[in-house]
């Protein structure tokens, strides 16, 4: 094609080879991406929070920012916005906000936006126009389904039976009725003797198991969520991950991987995707 273009120029053949060359080259980049999507969880839709540090009102309004920003930029990928919690500033911005995006890979790639955010301005919020740095933390979890799946194999459960005791009269005393089921992989125990029949003290004990698994699982989940939490920082100076200046000068300069890109409009109107592809090659998915 090329010896082709050469020996007969053709600018409306070039300009469509080119085209078609530039989008393969995009489609090659988002599968090269996604690939480094690999953790459980980076499939899944996103909970984005934002809440400003210090500073009152110009701190909030760079809360607000900052929300405009990824709302823009979830837009342009088409995922769905939900605004899940908002709490607005008492004089402008906002004083914390919790959105859900959902779409695929919206947690993997929002990942790497975890962190505090810096901002360098001149102030519309003083009255003698001096700059002003300002801080606001991004965390984010992934979207997880409320439905939590308990999977429970027979030959997990051991199953005890013994007599019940209490009331019930000769029969109670007499039949081996109650039922205790031992789930071996986690250790717990659960145990009924309610009725008269085996089998159905079998049935409701099983359904206690399952009760006892499913509390168990969200326990696991808020431990998990804790830990998760302990990894948020300060909201101030030399925990930033990003600085995104307007004045004397207009640079965004992400402090994890060295890109510096000059046209902050463009990144506050929501062309983020080349942060986080420059964080996605630096760190391979990883955490930061």
């Amino acid at each position: 094609m090329a010896e082709m273009l050469e020996a007969e120029p053709d600018e409306e053949l070039v300009a469509e080879v080119e085209l078609e060359a530039a989008s393969l080259s995009s489609a090659v980049e988002a599968f090269e991406l996604q690939a480094m999507l690999q953790g459980p969880d980076d499939g899944r839709g996103a909970i984005l929070t934002i809440h400003p540090g210090a500073g009152g009102t110009e701190s909030q309004d760079w809360a607000e920012m900052l929300m405009r920003m990824y709302v823009r930029w979830a837009e342009r990928r088409g995922f769905k916005v939900s605004i899940l919690d908002l709490l607005p500033g008492e004089e402008a911005g906002i004083k914390s906000v919790t959105i859900e995006i959902q779409g695929e890979y919206a947690y993997g790639f929002l990942k790497a936006e975890k962190g505090v955010h810096r901002l360098v301005r001149i102030s519309p919020y003083d009255s003698q126009a001096r700059r002003h740095t300002s801080f606001a933390s991004v965390f984010v979890y992934p979207d997880i389904d409320d439905t939590i799946e308990i999977d429970l194999r027979e030959e997990d459960i051991r199953m005890d039976v013994f007599r019940a005791s209490g009331a019930g009269g000769q029969h109670v005393n007499k039949t081996s009725s109650a039922v205790r089921l031992t789930h071996e992989p986690t250790g717990v125990v659960v145990s009924c003797q309610q009725e008269r029949s085996q089998t159905k003290n079998r049935q409701t004990a099983m359904k206690m198991l399952r009760a006892a698994l499913y509390q168990r699982k969200l326990e696991e989940q808020e431990a998990a969520r804790a830990v998760v939490e302990a990894t948020k920082t300060d909201n101030s100076w030399g925990n930033q991950i990003r600085s995104y200046v307007f004045q004397p000068y207009t640079m965004v300069n992400d402090h994890r991987t060295e890109l510096k890109v000059g046209d902050v409009q463009r990144v506050m109107d929501g062309d983020l995707d080349q942060f986080i592809q420059a964080y996605l090659k630096r760190f391979g998915g990883r955490a930061a």
